[in-house]
């Protein structure tokens, strides 16, 4: 696909009348005019934009205005939008039956694909989202250890299952209180909440409830609280304590599986889990996801043990076209794509360091290989109470200065922004340009 740099003219004043007819229709019909709370652009202001189509590094609106994005459908698109050889697959996928509620060989290929390249994972159950996966990997862990308490970590997100739509408390060792109503306050009671890389929090959490708790839930790399990397020892440091303790660690690399690595980031920074999961990678970016670990662990999940678990639409026989083809190229070719990622985050990475040079903004910038986030704030972000000294005014500011210039970001300061292989030369260029032009009006706009 030719790439070349947008003209700046076309996206001063972009037309949105559909989009804006669409969220009108839309409001009518869909709690708050969206499928997913995050797409409303409450946190930046405006009204969302209704995405037609996409291709390689772009997508297009309702209006037919063009956009670089570094969304790429919150991860999975690794190879870019539309790939043809992930659209080929698709087609010839489609053409034998969309669903049978019936084991398929594609599914057995998919299963042992995961297996070959996450080692930790010896047995796998695909299942049809994220959330899925992780509640499912939940009540395994409580099967398996006959103990109900699980700690999480504050800002990081596992799904919209009741276990983790919990909040901290006032200390470290403060039981969960529900952070949504239709929580059941005796289902938070059992969700314990520790701050992201304080591993003292964790081993507090671990005193205070002597062989109740069944397992820890964490995103190795943090996501959902914008970009945090784990700090040096963390990992390590909950892999002992669960090996101390009796517990399951599990992982939930439903962002960082398959991209920071074959191996996802456990394989970066060579920490073992005891279940992993996982999410639309998978499926090449439609909907699946899957849960799997030691072999032991795996075999309580029925019809092998008690553990219960089912999904008609679980093995899709067209996500698992598309994700075979997406993990099969990662694999096979994972000498060229990764330092390719590697390449393209630190391009997008120098592009918004340049602009907050250049207009005298201090910022914190966290980024591993093809995943990053800027925050407005002076100092380190380490947990999700650092991210949130983020001016997030500013940030809209610039959310919508960049939307003109056809640049589309994450609607929200806490979320990571996720970049594919597609982007060539003349998108880093017009990236930063557009960076230092936002970023100079978004702060002209605070004075």
């Amino acid at each position: 696909m030719e790439v070349t740099t947008p003209n700046p003219a076309l996206f001063a004043h972009p037309q949105r009348e559909n989009s804006r007819r669409l969220f009108a229709q839309a409001q009518q019909y869909i709690p708050g005019g969206v499928n997913s709370p995050v797409r409303a652009f409450r946190a930046v202001g405006g009204q969302p934009l209704f995405i037609q189509r996409a291709e390689g590094a772009y997508i297009w609106d309702a209006d037919g205005n063009r956009y670089l994005e570094l969304i790429n459908s919150w991860g999975p698109m690794v190879l870019g939008h539309t790939h043809p050889a992930v659209v080929q697959a698709l087609a010839k996928a489609a053409a034998d039956g969309f669903s049978f509620g019936a084991p398929t060989a594609r599914e057995v290929e998919m299963a042992e694909l995961i297996c070959t390249m996450v080692p930790s994972i010896e047995k796998v159950r695909l299942v049809n989202s994220g959330t899925e996966a992780t509640m499912s990997a939940v009540r395994l862990a409580r099967g398996f250890t006959g103990r109900s308490k699980i700690i999480k970590f504050d800002g990081c997100y596992h799904g919209h299952g009741d276990s983790f739509l919990i909040a901290a408390g006032s200390g470290a060792a403060t039981f969960g209180v529900p952070d949504s109503p239709g929580v059941p306050e005796g289902l938070a009671r059992e969700t314990l909440v520790a701050p992201f890389n304080n591993l003292a929090a964790v081993e507090a959490l671990f005193d205070a409830n002597p062989g109740q708790i069944a397992a820890l839930i964490v995103e190795p790399v943090a996501g959902n609280m914008g970009l945090v990397t784990p700090a040096e020892g963390f990992l390590e440091g909950l892999r002992t304590l669960a090996d101390k303790h009796g517990s399951i660690l599990i992982f939930d690399e439903v962002m960082s599986g398959f991209r920071l690595a074959p191996g996802g980031a456990q394989e970066v920074y060579g920490v073992r889990p005891d279940l992993t999961t996982l999410g639309k990678i998978i499926g090449g970016g439609l909907p699946v996801g899957a849960y799997g670990g030691r072999k032991e662990i795996m075999d309580f999940v029925s019809p092998a043990g008690p553990v219960y678990q089912a999904g008609t639409l679980s093995g899709n026989p067209l996500a698992m076209a598309a994700g075979l083809t997406t993990l099969t190229m990662l694999h096979e070719r994972r000498q060229s794509i990764y330092p390719e990622l590697e390449r393209q985050g630190a391009a997008f990475e120098a592009g918004l360091r340049q602009a907050c040079q250049a207009a005298g903004k201090r910022y914190t910038l966290n980024r591993i290989g093809s995943m990053f986030t800027l925050f407005f704030t002076e100092q380190p972000v380490t947990d999700f109470a650092s991210a949130k000294t983020s001016d997030t005014a500013l940030f809209g500011r610039f959310f919508q200065a960049m939307l003109r210039r056809g640049v589309y970001l994450a609607p929200s300061q806490y979320e990571a922004l996720f970049c594919s292989i597609a982007p060539a030369g003349a998108d880093h260029a017009h990236f930063a340009q557009a960076a230092a032009e936002s970023l100079a009006e978004a702060l002209a706009q605070q004075s």
